[in-house]
């Protein structure tokens, strides 16, 4: 209590100046990397290197950006591709396109409510969000938000069945649970800048380069999430509501069979974007593995590194019905606010059906491994 007693002290040290001007152009970035570009020059250094990095020496963070290198895609051609569409149906959802907003911390560091005006830009644009917060004000005013609630887990079944009730009762149509996150991970970026956790919920104090953080990021096993965590929670949850319980974090092939025979109804193929163990396989090198241990019984999703249409085209083919998203909704964020939003989710929409036409694929029914090639060096 005494440490958010302070942070809240500290609100009126927050910067006030706005980060969006009016005269802000959302149409100038024209892909992912330029909203990125955006964003960095008007965030706090804290913000953005809490947002853009990875763990220790970042290896797993590039390993997501260059596996998609390392697949080439081999379209068909004289095909009528005169209508596409993105659509897909996944967990009893009909979705306008298989882009997911992932679960992401921080968002504060951006704007405050920054959870609500995520959830508004998915609104806006039809597209699933998942978020333990920022979503109730938009479903008790009746919108039809999509939603997904996430969780680290509960260390007993009484506390995990209370939650999934909740998120059944409030309207959510799935449960993530982040399976990847035990502890907090040693985060170079953030020791280096003496990042304090508790600006995640009340955003960067204006003089926080001079100021000596209360509990400043280090190099420890501190911060546990619920390392106790075992296959039995899936049954809590399932046992207590009748949504879908969706693992995400998952990277070895004997963990997505365990997934589909503890009953799980999908699974994410995750390295956390690079975010905990450093060294851990890129996220769409393993997901074709993951796909074949799966073996069709439930939908495989996956997250990490997906910044092009072209790269969700190339996940799809190696198996993924769907795929999430987490860095490219926070650019938009942080360069224009809920526009950015929506214009990054547009944008990769615009990019994936495109990359379906060139690539000869009118549903995304019909991408499968045929059209994709892995190679050994590429770029």
């Amino acid at each position: 209590m005494q440490r958010r007693e302070c942070f809240r002290q500290l609100m009126g040290l927050v910067a006030a100046s706005p980060l969006f001007a009016q005269d802000d152009d959302v149409t100038g970035p024209i892909n992912i990397h330029e909203f990125e570009e955006v964003a960095k020059r008007k965030l706090h250094k804290l913000a953005y290197d809490f947002i853009a990095g990875g763990v220790e020496d970042e290896y797993t963070l590039r390993a997501n950006r260059e596996a998609f290198g390392r697949v080439a895609i081999l379209p068909r051609v004289m095909v009528d591709t005169t209508d596409v569409s993105t659509e897909i149906e996944l967990l009893g959802l009909k979705l306008k396109s298989p882009i997911i907003i992932a679960p992401t911390g921080g968002k504060n560091l951006v704007i405050q409510n920054a959870d609500e005006v995520v959830a508004r830009g998915a609104l806006a644009r039809e597209t699933l969000i998942c978020s333990a917060t920022g979503v109730q004000k938009l479903l008790q005013e009746g919108k039809p938000l999509l939603w997904w609630s996430n969780t680290a887990g509960h260390s007993n079944k009484s506390q995990a069945a209370g939650y999934a009730k909740r998120v059944e009762d409030g309207g959510g149509k799935g449960i993530v649970v982040t399976a990847d996150n035990a502890y907090q991970s040693n985060r170079d970026r953030n020791n280096r800048n003496r990042f304090d956790y508790g600006y995640m919920q009340f955003g960067v104090p204006k003089d926080s380069e001079t100021r000596k953080p209360i509990n400043p990021a280090r190099a420890a096993m501190w911060g546990p999430h619920t390392p106790s965590m075992t296959w039995d929670y899936i049954n809590w949850l399932k046992g207590a509501a009748n949504i879908p319980v969706i693992v995400k974090g998952v990277l070895h092939p004997e963990d997505a069979a365990l997934c589909v025979k503890h009953g799980a109804d999908a699974v994410v193929v995750s390295n956390h974007g690079g975010r905990q163990l450093d060294g851990a396989m890129g996220s769409l090198d393993a997901l074709p593995d993951v796909a074949d241990a799966v073996g069709g019984k439930i939908p495989v999703l996956m997250d990490g590194g997906l910044r092009r249409g072209g790269d969700i085209l190339k996940a799809m083919a190696c198996g993924a019905r769907a795929v999430l998203v987490g860095r490219a909704p926070l650019w938009g964020l942080g360069a224009y606010g809920q526009p950015g939003v929506e214009r990054v989710l547009q944008l990769l929409t615009d990019e994936t059906r495109l990359a379906m036409a060139l690539a000869g694929k009118r549903r995304v029914s019909e991408i499968d491994r045929t059209i994709v090639k892995r190679m050994t060096v590429w770029r």
